[in-house]
């Protein structure tokens, strides 16, 4: 009888456990609107900036451990925005990005590792174009908490540099630098869980 109560009670402690491991797993969807993915760029010698209007994804965290998160984003290469229209169509072109035949580049987290307080290295896979390729992200994060209307929020902010190069964008070689500096602002809302079935 002994042994029944105590199996009992370690299996409510392992489901406790199981539910608390569950709980502390949150999901987050990339709010376009307040999420920026901006780059720099030289032209000859001096910084072109510009920006990805269209992103979405999700960031998925354990907020005791969040080593254990993940990340996932979509950009849509024809809302590439350098605010001049002629150059903007050029960068859509095969000259560059291509983006009627490659309308997205992704990015998929393999692993978080701390780099202390509150910043990461985030490796994942790029793939624009064709190619895919390891790269880190510096992921800093901003926190947790309320946004709009009290709807849990969370902030991130990522930066890296690229060479163009490695994704087979090698156009104005001489007047265009390789080396492109990429600063992601993200805010993520918490996701809603789905409704009971009843």
């Amino acid at each position: 009888m002994k042994r029944s109560i105590l199996a009992l009670v370690f299996a409510g402690l392992a489901l406790g456990s199981l539910a608390s491991a569950q709980a502390a797993v949150e999901t987050y969807d990339i709010d376009p609107v307040h999420t920026w993915v901006g780059f720099t760029v030289s032209h000859f010698f001096t910084k072109v900036p510009g920006y990805f209007s269209k992103v979405k994804g999700t960031v998925v965290v354990d907020r005791d451990h969040l080593t254990n998160s993940t990340a996932e984003a979509v950009i849509e290469v024809a809302s590439i925005t350098t605010n001049t229209r002629m150059r903007d169509d050029d960068l859509r072109s095969t000259n560059f990005f291509a983006a009627a035949k490659f309308p997205a580049m992704t990015f998929k987290s393999k692993a978080w590792k701390s780099t202390g307080g509150d910043t990461y290295a985030v490796t994942g896979v790029l793939t624009m174009k064709s190619v895919a390729k390891e790269v880190v992200l510096k992921v800093t994060s901003l926190g947790f908490g309320p946004g709009m209307k009290g709807a849990a929020i969370s902030g991130w902010d990522a930066s890296i540099t690229l060479d163009r190069r490695d994704f087979e964008i090698t156009a104005d070689q001489g007047m265009i630098g390789n080396s492109v500096d990429v600063v992601i602002h993200v805010e993520a809302d918490l996701r809603k869980p789905a409704p009971a079935t009843p």
